[in-house]
């Protein structure tokens, strides 16, 4: 029968190494970590010391199995349970009680057991849950090797070196971290969305010295072992995910663990902006003394796969032992819910075996954290792909999907997001039964997550580090409050003097500033900014659309750029990127993105309002492919006599009723030919190419067709390429009907009027008529077919070029 062992304590008890010198005791040991930075930070050392063959990695996005390992180092969720080993563990056992992840902890204190011993590590506020609910479980308490002393409120510019600052939004921790790098010379940067290799590397500037400062989410109170003195809290409220409420005892003394590591005692306390922690709040954080958890989180593991809602009726079960709460429904569960909305998706689940798989497809992170529809509709994408008769996910599909991700452009907000994004397609290449040459994408995945990392870390060291100064800078001492003011046209004044404006939601520093006193300031205007950004923010939200514009650069409002637009599903319907700047919230980023996306639709809909009305027409048959294919072509495609032909008079009409013009050679939206049009459309090519949109003919009916320009671009402007020129689809019938006149006669030359009518030469003038299919003879052009009248001699009057050249 297995020992259960529940180590606890605090922090920087040794509980960790205690453990890992237990299972390599054992012939065959598991241990889940909460993180997948822990995880992988002990594999390494287990494998230095017993070798890479003897131990597996095991995580959701990361997995080193050698065909024989004894050990296994896992994150909690992705432990393989039915593995059997003789010593299994499960570190930070007290997250039983978080509301996120608490299940899955819970599973596996319940479930989770080796052969000869089972060791649970953790806080000391689980200890009377896990007694009630493991029989035979024994206690080993754990002090701590330090001592943590509270030691008040200091101001940002006090704090001392080998300091943590802790805040709990990216927009404060930058805001601080730009402090610090003004005041003081530098900081390494920890959020919770770095991957873990952007933050090893920022921690790694810390521990050598090359920065006394970190500035830090919450995340920094687990997986991070370093050598901190101090811990200053910036605030002592954090949003929890639903709305933001007061720091838990637990969770300071879990981060201000972080102080003192191993023999060396530690200091906490708070920023003066934070105020001050309650004394009886100071006094079970040095003492470890907390309330006990009165309850742990708990889903049932015994589902039903029946269908999608026997699935969803299992997971909703409530517990049946006292001290366990239903969690509160997780992604998984909401994604699984909203995919069975869709009758295809519901159609496909026929069968346990398709219910199963949807579920693991429901299962696959959205690292983000913002749980979107897009998330939901990429697990619905997966899923089709799956259920197909193929079994795979297209190689080229998920090529397409990683390259749009594998771009180290844009600012720190856009390349967190594309981490994100990288780590679930990370953690679908792990899946071997669902792609082919699973090594080959993990590699794949793997090598763009690193070169995002790494221009990640490149990025917050450029804008958080200032090395030439940070020796001088640590030296100084200065003290004195600064002043500082946002006017209503976004110019930013410290102490009566210009430092910057703030553009958008961007703030631009006055490059005429140097010196450590004007960083100082700098930073103190960073602080003076939030007001105005909600302001505005709140704003952006309610304003009309036409107070937005939409150019080269992006979406604009009010005259500031906002927001790059990138490749949507097709060229009239442009993504959104991630707003400009580092001012906003996860959330308000978020918030403005949608609201963008919306204004971008309605700003083009006024603008091609009969592109918008052909996109939306409930047309049928041959007339409903068309009018896609012509939205898809921004107002024109090409055609032909056949096409023509296969359209009935009902079509022809519908068609006509929208304003489309069906010719022999294309068919194209008039108003869409003004050069204001036309602007627009090769603006909205340009996005979904990702590529400079090449000059705009304009006006002109016809030009010669420049080499390297892709023919779809002058397609996307209106202009179909005839041989070596480009002509205005409305100026090509023309101009094809008056050539057929002339060539009824029977041969013909192309004369004066018809060069000067188009602005071309002859030669070009020549090849346009060739492409039409006409054949040059010894006497002129002709079609091959008999005259159907006598030729006469023409005027130069009666030239039908020549009426073309009125006409145009």
């Amino acid at each position: 029968m297995t020992r259960i062992l529940a180590v606890l304590g605090p922090t920087n008890t040794g509980k960790t190494h205690f453990a890992m010198e237990r299972m390599l005791a054992h012939a065959s040991g598991m241990i889940g970590f909460p993180l997948r930075l822990l995880a992988r930070e002990n594999y390494d050392r287990v494998a230095k010391l017993k070798g890479a063959a003897s131990v597996a990695l095991i995580t959701g996005e990361e997995k080193i199995v050698p065909p024989h390992p004894r050990w296994l180092i896992c994150t909690v969720e992705s432990m393989p349970l039915d593995r059997r080993v003789a010593f299994l563990a499960v570190d930070e056992i007290q997250l039983c009680a978080d509301s996120e992840r608490g299940h899955i902890f819970t599973d596996r204190l319940l479930h989770a057991r080796g052969d000869a011993e089972t060791l649970f590590l953790g806080a000391e506020t689980i200890r009377p849950l896990i007694r009630r609910l493991v029989p035979g479980v024994e206690f080993l308490s754990r002090p701590r090797f330090s001592q943590l002393t509270h030691v008040g409120a200091k101001k940002l510019g006090r704090l001392p070196p080998r300091s943590v600052i802790v805040a709990f939004s990216a927009a404060e921790v930058y805001a601080m971290a730009e402090f610090v790098r003004r005041s003081r010379g530098g900081a390494a940067v920890v959020l919770g969305a770095l991957s873990p290799r952007t933050r090893n590397a920022q921690v790694g500037m810390y521990q050598a010295g090359e920065v006394d400062y970190i500035v830090a989410t919450d995340a920094i109170g687990m997986g991070l072992n370093m050598d901190v003195d101090h811990v200053a809290f910036a605030s002592l409220r954090k949003f929890d995910g639903r709305a933001p409420r007061p720091l838990e005892p637990t969770e300071i003394a879990q981060i201000a663990g972080r102080a003192g590591r191993h023999m060396n005692d530690g200091t906490f306390g708070t920023t003066m902006e934070a105020g001050t922690i309650p004394p009886e709040m100071v006094e079970q954080v040095e003492n470890h003394r907390f309330d006990p958890l009165k309850n742990l989180y708990w889903r049932n593991a015994d589902l039903r796969f029946a269908s999608a809602p026997a699935l969803l009726a299992s997971l909703d079960r409530a517990p049946d032992k006292p001290g366990l709460l239903r969690a509160r429904d997780a992604d998984d569960q909401l994604a699984l819910a909203a995919l069975s909305q869709d009758e295809e998706i519901i159609r496909l689940a026929n069968h346990p075996e398709r219910v199963r798989l949807l579920w693991e497809v429901c299962r696959i992170p959205d690292f983000r954290k913002v749980m979107d529809e897009s998330h939901t509709r990429l697990l619905g994408r997966i899923f089709r792909h799956l259920a197909a008769p193929a079994g795979r996910l297209p190689s080229d599909w998920l090529a397409e999907n990683i390259k749009r991700i594998d771009r180290t452009d844009g600012e720190l907000d856009t390349i967190v997001a594309r981490i994100a994004n990288i780590r679930t397609w990370t953690y679908v290449s792990h899946r071997g039964d669902w792609v082919a040459d699973s090594a080959h994408w993990q590699e794949v995945t793997r090598g763009v997550e690193d070169r995002l990392s790494d221009a990640l870390h490149q990025r917050l060291t450029n804008r958080f580090v200032d090395k030439r100064t940070a020796v001088l800078v640590r030296r100084m001492r200065d003290d004195s409050a600064m002043d500082a003011e946002i006017r209503p046209e976004g110019e930013v004044r410290v102490e009566g003097e210009y430092v910057g404006r703030l553009a958008g939601f961007r703030f631009e520093a006055d490059k005429a500033e140097t010196g450590a006193a004007a960083r100082t300031m700098l930073a103190a205007a960073l602080r003076a900014l939030q007001p105005e950004v909600e302001r505005r923010l709140a704003q952006a939200l309610s304003d009309p659309f036409e107070t937005f514009d939409l150019g080269p650069g992006g979406l604009s409002w009010r005259g500031e750029p906002l927001a790059r637009l990138g490749p949507g599903a097709d060229a009239l319907h442009p993504q959104v990127e991630a707003p400009l700047g580092d001012l906003l919230s996860p959330a308000g980023r978020e918030r403005l993105r949608k609201r963008l996306g919306e204004v971008a639709q309605s700003w083009l809909a006024a603008r091609l309002p009969s592109l918008f009305r052909l996109a939306g027409a409930p047309l049928t048959g041959p007339a409903r492919g068309l009018a896609h294919q012509i939205a898809e072509g921004l107002g024109s495609m090409p055609g032909g006599e056949s096409l023509v032909r296969s359209l009935s008079r009902e079509d022809s009409q519908a068609l006509a009723r929208l304003d489309v013009r069906v010719g022999r050679h294309g068919l194209y939206i008039p108003v869409l030919l003004k050069p204001k049009a036309q602007e627009l459309r090769a603006l909205l090519w340009s996005i979904h190419a990702q590529a400079p949109a090449p000059e705009v003919p304009g006006p002109r009916p016809a030009v010669m067709a420049a080499e390297g320009v892709p023919k779809d671009f002058y397609e996307a402007v209106g202009y179909g390429v005839m041989g070596k020129v480009a002509i205005r689809r409305d100026v090509l019938e023309r101009f094809a009907a008056l050539a057929r006149a002339a060539s009824h006669h029977g041969a013909f030359q192309p004369d004066h009027a018809m060069h000067s009518a188009l602005g071309l030469g002859p030669a070009a003038t020549e090849s346009m008529l060739e492409a039409l299919g006409y054949v040059r003879t010894g006497d002129g052009f002709r079609t091959g077919r008999k005259p159907r009248r006598k030729v006469r001699p023409e005027k130069p009057s009666d030239s039908p070029f020549a009426v073309l050249r009125q006409k145009i």
